[in-house]
This record gives structure tokens, C-alpha cells and sequence, in this order.
């Protein structure tokens, strides 16, 4: 189950970007004890010309709760 919720954070926030993370947050699509940086996919998404949340989709398909950082996430 994890994996396709892993696969659908991916197409989230590769085709929605913020919209997308946004909808991960208040869903049960939302990793247990953690929080998306809805506000960074934004803001470092303009920063970066659409780079970062282009990484951060690729690594919502390597989400894993037992390493310490996941980035696009922070733990609440």
C-alpha cells in the first residue's frame, strides 16, 4: 500500500507542484508523523525555476519513513 501511495505523492507534486502538496497534506496521502512542505515546494519552486519540486517528486517515490530526512517532508 505504501508504494502506491509513494507513486501518488510522485504524480502530485509532478504534475500539481504546490496544488499537489497541498492535497497530499490534508489527505490520507499525508506520511504518518510527517508534514509536506507545502510552502517550500512554492517558494523553492520559483527559487529554483521549477527544480526543486521536480526533485521533490522523485524522491516522494523513495519515501521512507525510517530514514531521519525525506526531503519535500518534515516530521511533525
Amino acid at each position: 500500500m505504501d508504494d502506491n501511495n509513494n507513486l501518488v505523492r510522485f504524480l502530485l507534486t509532478f504534475f500539481l507542484g504546490f496544488i499537489g502538496s497541498f492535497i497530499i497534506n490534508h489527505t490520507s496521502l499525508k506520511p504518518a508523523g510527517y508534514t509536506s512542505r507545502t510552502l517550500g515546494y512554492f517558494g523553492w519552486g520559483i527559487i529554483t525555476s521549477g527544480i526543486y519540486p521536480f526533485v521533490a517528486a522523485i524522491c516522494n517515490l523513495m519515501f521512507n519513513p525510517n530514514n531521519e530526512r525525506n526531503i519535500g517532508y518534515i516530521k511533525e
